[in-house]
């Protein structure tokens, strides 16, 4: 299973060095590297900067399969590896698009890249939405509040219902993309889905706290 989580990962990353040294003959030697909120080129640098995006990929990578490692021996990860490594992978998915993207503007392409990684970003919420809720208590990923934290029963209960929330709040952010709103209203409708979760963090300890039913970890 881990094999063929990196497997795919590691295929993402070398299509994308690969498709680099393939095109760089074609590239200019001033390459747009960043966009603004309206789809304009505001920032340019060398065709070798886009190597910026298979290298993160490599440090993400690395990163998720030390967690396991790194997390305390209380808060074991083992039991959940495939879930963390789904999200390793639509992460390192979201990076090869976004530098799928940024090659074929490099090349001459007109694009409008801000609407197309909203697009991406909306799919990776919605994709994460459906798993956030298999996550067990840990340090690194997910709604890490100390509410959470310091409940199992408020983790369990907090992320089911960010999984729904992040599920609603990617297909909205979605559709705002395709309809071509703004970008103030695609951000307000990904966070009204992920901020609600920490705050409900909260008030469901407060609760259980209040009822003599909270269960704390020593």
């Amino acid at each position: 299973m881990k094999l063929r989580y990196f497997s795919v990962c590691g295929l993402i990353l070398l299509a994308s060095v690969v498709a680099f040294f393939w095109y760089l003959p074609d590239l200019p030697a001033r390459v747009p590297i960043h966009w603004g909120a309206d789809g304009n080129i505001n920032g340019w640098g060398s065709p070798w900067t886009l190597l910026i995006f298979p290298a993160i990929m490599g440090f993400h990578m690395a990163l998720f399969a030390a967690l396991p490692w790194l997390s305390p021996q209380r808060f074991s990860m083992e039991s959940f590896q495939s879930t963390c490594f789904f999200i390793m992978l639509i992460i390192t998915a979201l990076m090869g698009y976004v530098f799928a993207l940024v090659l074929y503007a490099a090349l001459g392409n007109e694009l409008n890249i801000t609407r197309a990684v909203l697009g991406g970003v909306s799919v990776l919420i919605i994709l994460l939405g459906n798993v956030l809720g298999k996550l067990r208590r840990n340090f690194f990923i997910g709604i890490r509040t100390p509410w959470t934290l310091a409940s199992e029963r408020v983790w369990y209960a907090t992320h089911r219902l960010a999984g729904k929330l992040a599920v609603i709040a990617g297909v909205a952010c979605l559709a705002i993309t395709l309809a071509g709103l703004p970008l103030w209203v695609w951000m307000a409708a990904l966070l009204s889905g992920l901020l609600y979760p920490a705050l409900y963090s909260f008030i469901y300890y407060k609760q259980l706290e209040g009822r003599g039913e909270l269960e704390v970890s020593h």
